[in-house]
C-alpha cells in the first residue's frame, strides 16, 4: 500500500520561500503513469491543485501558481518537493501531497492516495 507523508515548516514569514517534502513509501515515484501532486486547502477557497511531477519527472503547474512554484523529485530518496516563493498570508492553509492516476491538461483526474496534510501559516 502506497503511503505519503508531508514534512516541512509550519510557520513561514512573508516574502520567504516555503519548502515542503512528500516522502513516498510502498511505491516508486517513477512507477508507470502516476502523477504526484501538491494540493492545498485554504480559508474560503476549498481545495486548490498546485501542480505535479509525473512518473517521467516532468512538472506542470496550475496557472494560478506557475510563476512562483517549483516541484522536483529525488528518486534516490523517493521524495518530491514543493517550493513556493514570495509567500503571503493568503498562502496559509493545509498542504497535501497525493498520488494521482492522471491529468487532463491542468486538471487532475483523481487521486488514489493522500498524505495526512500539514498546516502552514504565513505570518510575520
Amino acid at each position: 500500500q502506497v503511503q505519503l507523508q508531508e514534512s516541512g515548516p509550519h510557520l513561514v514569514k512573508p516574502s520567504q520561500t516555503l519548502s515542503l517534502t512528500c516522502t513516498v513509501s510502498g511505491g516508486s515515484i517513477t512507477s508507470d503513469y502516476y502523477y504526484w501532486s501538491w494540493i492545498r486547502q485554504s480559508s474560503g477557497k476549498g481545495l486548490e491543485w498546485i501542480g505535479y511531477i509525473n512518473y517521467l519527472l516532468f512538472s506542470r503547474y496550475s496557472p494560478s501558481f506557475k510563476s512562483r512554484t517549483s516541484i522536483s523529485g529525488d528518486t534516490s530518496k523517493n521524495e518530491f518537493t514543493l517550493q513556493l516563493t514570495s509567500v503571503t498570508p493568503e498562502d496559509t492553509g493545509v498542504y497535501f501531497c497525493a498520488m494521482g492516476i492522471g491529468q487532463a491538461d491542468y486538471h487532475p483526474l483523481g487521486f488514489e492516495s493522500w498524505g495526512q496534510g500539514t498546516q502552514v501559516t504565513v505570518s510575520s
